[in-house]
């Protein structure tokens, strides 16, 4: 399942780009050019969303139901 979500991309004041993700708070990324801030920023989301999801199944109890969920 794939999902858009917003990212703000802006010139750094030392150079190169800036990205943040107004839907996931704490997704950075930085690059030279608008699609390498944009494909950090990318990994960087990956990376929350990963260890997001390895926290919250730690301790899950094996009878929980873990299934997909659409949104919009």
């Amino acid at each position: 399942m794939k999902g858009i979500l917003s990212a703000v991309i802006e010139p750094a004041p030392e150079g190169g780009y800036w990205a943040v993700c107004i839907e996931v708070p704490g997704a950075n990324g930085q690059g030279e050019t608008v699609e390498e801030a944009k494909a950090d920023l990318r990994a960087a989301i990956e990376l929350l969303f990963q260890e997001r999801e390895a926290d919250l199944l730690r301790g899950l109890p094996h009878e929980a139901i873990r299934e997909p969920l659409a949104i919009g």
